[in-house]
């Protein structure tokens, strides 16, 4: 018997990174697994695959109900689905910051407004949100991804506490640098990918980028039955980078 036996998780942008580790975990686990992703090649084979933009509330709600008839239930929301952005406040323009937050702040409250009135039905509702380190800590060159991460910290701790009364656990993980796809193509286009590697790994104290399934282990957790009496909880898997002076 898995831990998710009987329940089935939504997971958006699901189809690579840290979700697409998920996806299997939680699958690994007993889960009926739906993925929300904009592009859905190579998703999990066992995984419903469901194109869907998060900024698109129509999109999002018709893509949730379709998990919903298709499943029969939705007990857990993954809300994983996120993009980056580089630079200090003066650097990106207005449409870059509404985009951002469009996507890694509001896609949550989309994908989750529409996964209510399934979650209120399950004996076990758990959300998980991605926030990250940055939420904690200054990091150079950040200013838009983490003014985001910190609006998606903010948003954890008001979803638990409007849901707990009605059985719905609400928490996040924040995770360091992971080691990623869009990593990967920050890496790329440094000058000096080598080097900007190795300040990466540097940076967090044990000396190496946080793998996805590392993450997706946590989501797993915190999503589990087995983690009831969790919510308002934001589990940070970074290596150290927020806690650590070494």
């Amino acid at each position: 018997m898995g831990e998710f036996d009987g329940l089935v998780a939504l997971v958006t942008g699901g189809a690579s990174g840290i979700g697409a580790a998920t996806v299997a975990l939680l699958h690994s686990g007993g889960a009926q697994v739906a993925i929300l992703d904009r592009v859905t090649d190579g998703a999990h084979p066992h995984a419903l695959a469901v194109r869907c933009d998060v900024t698109d509330r129509a999109a999002v709600d018709e893509s949730v109900a379709v998990v919903a008839g298709h499943f029969g239930a939705l007990d857990v929301v993954i809300n994983n689905a996120g993009i980056g952005a580089s630079g200090d406040v003066g650097e990106n323009p207005d449409e870059e910051w509404h985009h951002v937050l469009d996507v890694n702040v509001i896609g949550i409250a989309r994908v989750t407004r529409a996964a209510l009135p399934h979650l209120r039905r399950s004996p076990s509702a758990a959300v998980v949100n991605t926030c990250s380190a940055v939420a904690f800590t200054g990091l150079r060159s950040r200013a838009l991804y983490s003014a985001s991460k910190g609006a998606v910290a903010a948003l954890t701790l008001a979803m638990a506490a409007d849901h707990v009364h009605e059985g719905i656990r609400v928490n996040a993980v924040a995770p360091g640098t992971v080691d990623t796809p869009w990593v990967g193509r920050l890496l790329n286009a440094s000058a000096d990918p080598a080097a900007t590697g190795a300040a990466l790994r540097a940076r967090q104290p044990l000396g190496r980028l946080v793998t996805a399934q590392e993450v997706a282990h946590a989501i797993a957790s915190l999503a589990s039955p087995a983690a009831a009496s969790t919510t308002g909880t934001i589990l940070r898997v970074d290596g150290g980078l927020t806690s650590l002076r070494i």
